[in-house]
């Protein structure tokens, strides 16, 4: 209820509208309440990061283990990191450094670029993918031009989950001629 409430609240007012006061208002509670419990800000953003990160964990396993090229393998896992995106816009458009700071808080330390290492990797030795200088770097780059690009898309310029992914995945995969 209280993540529930803080995602409304992002995605009317945006990051600078979070308060402790209006979270509990909209989940019908008071801000003593939370105080008591110990919820803070950083504590809701950091629980809306863990949701995140396990969906993205669980939405990458099965690609990751499946059969077919990395090249396959890839577009799979950049669709579903579009999707992932997707059912999480509301956090990832609020603040690009709020995500980042979340993520600095964490116990352990989430990893959204080893999937496409891996992927990179199988590509590179099925010849579906040429081998990259620096796998790690290349991971990043299609991580943040994916991800990034797609939130923009949807979140500011209004395109459907569709689009957004189809487009920006073919850009990555493809370039252009």
């Amino acid at each position: 209820m209280l993540l529930d409430a803080t995602l409304e609240i992002l995605a009317e007012e945006g990051w600078g509208g979070l308060s402790l006061e209006r979270v509990a208002e909209r989940a019908g509670t008071s801000r003593v309440t939370l105080w008591r419990q110990g919820v803070t800000r950083d504590k809701l953003v950091d629980a809306l990061l863990e949701r995140l990160t396990a969906d993205y964990q669980e939405s990458l396993w099965p690609i990751l283990t499946a059969a077919g090229s990395g090249r396959e393998r890839l577009d799979q896992a950049l669709h579903a990191l579009c999707a992932v995106a997707n059912r999480h816009l509301q956090l990832l458009l609020a603040s690009d450094t709020a995500f980042h700071q979340a993520q600095a808080r964490a116990e352990t330390q989430p990893s959204f670029l080893g999937p496409l290492v891996r992927l990179l990797h199988d590509g590179a030795a099925d010849g579906s993918l040429g081998a990259p200088a620096d796998y790690e770097a290349r991971a990043n780059v299609l991580f943040n031009t994916v991800c990034w690009s797609f939130v923009h898309l949807r979140g500011r310029h209004g395109w459907s989950a569709q689009r957004a992914s189809a487009l920006v995945i073919d850009l990555v995969l493809n370039g252009v001629e």
